[in-house]
């Protein structure tokens, strides 16, 4: 089926009533929000499709807690088949997304008191998932523009205190994708010191030809034995109202436990079946949506970072995976915060500041652009950044 992503296929009159999250919905009609990384456009109809299909059978009954049994079956079966996760369907845990799946696994790991290392920038969701499990964050830097950062500081930070590693990747917002060598470093140093990985593969469909995606969960089994993965189907399906991921644990202990946690056999918590007819359907019909879609970022990637350099002030690296690019815009004189409130007001474009609460304060000096969006669209809002730039002069 052929797709387009031109803006005569974004129904922005839609977006304007349901993109909330700093999105269309929230700012004035003048602004052009380059904010949350969620797509402009609509999602693949199969998807669309399979849950009218449900939804005309009028029987909305309580789904089990564990997940209805054919989701998870294709999410185990696509994971080995794309991601070369040897894992079975009573191993995989639907959860609402995978911001609530990382809460659970931070809370499984750790005990209060308990440290987790995570990547500095990052999304701010990893430390808020740690503290939120009465952890504490440890902070390991990562070069912004060069994806470098150093494994043998890695293993210093380790304490007896310390029982989970952080790994987002491909990495949000620098769009670093992880080596095997440097995954197979990271994993040994879990085994070597007992340590949980709690691996975030939400961007892992979004890779840009110049990079090769590897699971940290692929790499053999002792590393495997010390993984937890989770999951979205957000930014590769645009699905982020539907509310819906999943957890993959490494053994039937582990899934059990994060059961537990969740408290999703009481009832109190819990995902849409509906949500999991979506996410079947994504991961068995829609999967030519997302090589689509992923033709069409390559380019807007390269424009965007093209434009950004030639910007007095700015300079940007080529993201190898994310719909995202992280400009420094140091050369403005202006900090994030203040480089972001300059876009909204002087330009009338919304961008997210590389604020320490939203990425750790690694990202000082970054702003972050999200181009899941029309060629038309990100011009506009390029042109506008750049006219209030050269206004500035």
């Amino acid at each position: 089926m052929a797709v387009s992503f031109s803006a005569t296929d974004i129904n922005l009159k839609a977006l304007r009533s349901r993109a909330y999250n700093l999105r269309w919905a929230t700012l004035p009609e003048d602004v052009i929000p380059l904010t949350a990384a969620d797509p402009d456009f609509s999602s693949a109809p199969e998807i669309a499709h399979a849950i009218k299909q449900y939804a005309d059978e009028r029987v909305f009954s309580y789904g089990p807690a564990e997940g209805l049994p054919e989701f998870r079956k294709t999410i185990a079966a696509t994971l080995q088949q794309r991601k070369q996760i040897h894992t079975h369907d009573d191993l995989v845990l639907p959860v609402d997304s995978a911001a609530q799946g990382m809460f659970i696994i931070a809370k499984y790991c750790l005990q209060p008191g308990e440290e987790a290392i995570v990547f500095d920038p990052v999304d701010f969701l990893f430390k808020a998932a740690v503290d939120n499990a009465g952890g504490v964050a440890k902070l390991l830097p990562i070069d912004v523009t060069t994806g470098v950062f150093d494994i043998h500081l890695l293993e210093t930070m380790i304490t007896p205190s310390t029982k989970m590693l952080c790994l987002c990747n491909p990495l949000n917002p620098i769009g670093k994708v992880f080596s095997r060598d440097e995954l197979l470093a990271i994993g040994n140093l879990a085994v070597k010191y007992n340590l949980w990985i709690m691996n975030d593969e939400i961007w892992s469909d979004i890779i840009f030809p110049e990079a090769s995606f590897v699971s940290v969960a692929s790499l053999n089994a002792a590393i495997a034995a010390r993984t937890i993965t989770v999951y979205g189907f957000s930014k590769s399906f645009g699905m982020a109202g539907l509310r819906v991921g999943f957890i993959v644990s490494p053994n039937a202990n582990v899934h059990e436990g994060l059961l537990q946690v969740s408290q999703m056999r009481t009832t109190a918590y819990g995902v849409s079946t509906l949500s999991q007819v979506a996410g079947q359907a994504a991961f068995e019909h829609a999967w030519y949506w997302v090589d689509a879609f992923l033709e069409h970022l390559t380019a807007m990637r390269n424009y965007s970072v093209e434009r950004l350099n030639a910007m007095p002030g700015i300079t940007c690296h080529l993201p190898q995976g994310c719909y995202l690019v992280f400009p420094n815009i140091t050369g403005t004189g202006m900090t994030s915060t203040e480089f972001a409130s300059f876009c909204m007001e002087k330009a009338k474009v919304a961008v997210v500041p590389g604020a320490a609460r939203w990425f750790g304060p690694g990202a000082e000096g970054h702003i972050r652009i999200c181009i899941s969006t029309s060629k038309a669209v990100l011009e506009e809002g390029l042109n506008r950044i750049e006219q209030a730039l050269q206004k500035r002069l």
